[in-house]
């Protein structure tokens, strides 16, 4: 492997998805004599709203960061710069939308295999994994100056009932 393409493999972005895959939580249960273990959110979200947010960030605005923040119960994914012209919030969920800021930057991280640039990214696998996971569907802000992806903890959603469960059975009335 070429020494400049493995420095770009195991750089920002796996660092990013290993910082999430690190602070995420998860939980684990018996289902009968079973032990499951569901983490917070797919890697495969985590994965492609950063890849987006290294791709599409508007990187003219200098002073500004992709953030990526994980909080109890959520994670947010912030990238500089809205949306390009003509793109909506409504178009990316529903159809193909190809509108890379970068070309260039575009094509590095296809060659480097961190996308297939078939403009189906956020409907085919933030979307889509999410709810396969048991999460709510991702939440996507576009505001002028930047675009939010905020991911929901499946966790919120499983730990509620069995808390409620446990509290019945702990502390009848």
């Amino acid at each position: 492997m070429n020494k400049d393409k493995q420095v770009l493999e195991y750089g920002v972005i796996d660092e990013a998805v290993n910082f999430v895959r690190r602070t995420m939580g998860s939980i684990a249960w018996l289902d009968g004599a079973r032990r499951v273990q569901k983490k917070a959110y797919p890697i495969e979200a985590i994965r492609e709203a950063i890849v987006n947010a290294v791709m599409h960030r508007e990187y003219s605005r200098e002073g500004t960061d992709i953030e990526v923040s994980v909080y109890e119960d959520r994670m947010e994914v912030i990238s500089p710069g809205g949306l390009p012209n003509g793109v909506t919030i409504d178009k990316i969920k529903e159809e193909v939308v190809r509108v890379p800021r970068n070309e260039t930057l575009k094509n590095i991280l296809r060659d480097y295999d961190y996308g297939e640039h078939l403009g189906m990214g956020i409907r085919n696998k933030i979307i889509k994994s999410m709810i396969d996971h048991g999460s709510s569907p991702p939440e996507f802000v576009d505001e002028y100056d930047r675009f939010k992806v905020c991911l929901r903890s499946a966790l919120t959603a499983i730990l509620k009932p069995m808390l409620n469960q446990s509290w019945k059975a702990n502390c009848p009335a």
